[in-house]
């Protein structure tokens, strides 16, 4: 019972578990990262979309605000690789400043683009799932990168950690979508590049959820086998 010393199978068990770790860096430099992720949206999408049904671009006087844009999707990351480090998370009042600019960002960037087309109805549902499509092709692989980012850290909310980089994924999509969507109406706007900002915002929550189970349910996997390795070490010995 006076033994204190550590017996050799649990160092070893201890000592095979240690893995050395990079710092991460600030939420900040972390976002920045992205940004070739945001130029590519933003020029990508209209050039790609141009080429592909010759379609016509917002002037270059409207480019500004898509830029406006872009920032304030790096913003928005920038406050998700945050509120994934334990002890850092957002406040609600930050969420709720956060959210309120967001939102008005996009009703004054969308809002100056074009004014609403008076189209049948057929060529106003076409264009809404056009823009919704569009949105899901570019900005799917473009949400990879942050939910990697922030897989490396330890998000003790991580279904609003994930709803936050689908948010900032989705305005960065926006930036470029605004460039060459046909109808700039406000009922266009709410529906397609606002729906498809909230389809960006759950998949992002639910993916992140299910990252974090699956990284839960390894690591008490690799604590119980290391657990039954020492032990067994334990009982040769």
């Amino acid at each position: 019972m006076s033994d204190t010393r550590m017996p050799d199978a649990l160092f070893d068990a201890v000592k095979h578990d240690l893995r050395p770790v990079r710092p991460l860096a600030s939420p900040a430099r972390r976002a920045l990262v992205l940004f070739p992720v945001a130029i590519i949206l933003l020029v990508g999408m209209p050039l790609f979309w141009h080429w592909q049904v010759n379609a016509l671009l917002a002037p270059r006087s409207l480019w500004a605000l898509s830029g406006v844009e872009s920032v304030l999707s790096l913003a928005v990351l920038a406050a998700a690789f945050r509120e994934a480090i334990p002890g850092r998370e957002l406040s609600t009042r930050a969420l709720t400043v956060l959210t309120f600019v967001v939102v008005t960002g996009l009703l004054i960037a969308n809002a100056t683009t074009r004014t609403e087309s008076a189209v049948a109805i057929e060529t106003w549902t076409r264009w809404i799932r056009e823009c919704i499509s569009m949105t899901m092709t570019f900005s799917l692989p473009a949400l990879i990168a942050p939910a990697w980012l922030v897989s490396r850290a330890l998000p003790s909310r991580p279904a609003l950690t994930g709803a936050l980089c689908g948010l900032g994924v989705g305005v960065m999509a926006d930036a470029g979508l605004r460039l060459f969507c046909w109808d700039g109406g406000y009922s266009h706007v709410i529906l397609a590049h606002g729906g498809a900002i909230a389809i960006l915002v759950v998949m992002g929550a639910l993916s992140a959820a299910a990252v974090e189970r699956i990284k839960g349910a390894h690591l008490i996997c690799n604590r119980v086998c290391g657990f039954k390795s020492f032990s067994q070490a334990w009982r040769r010995k």
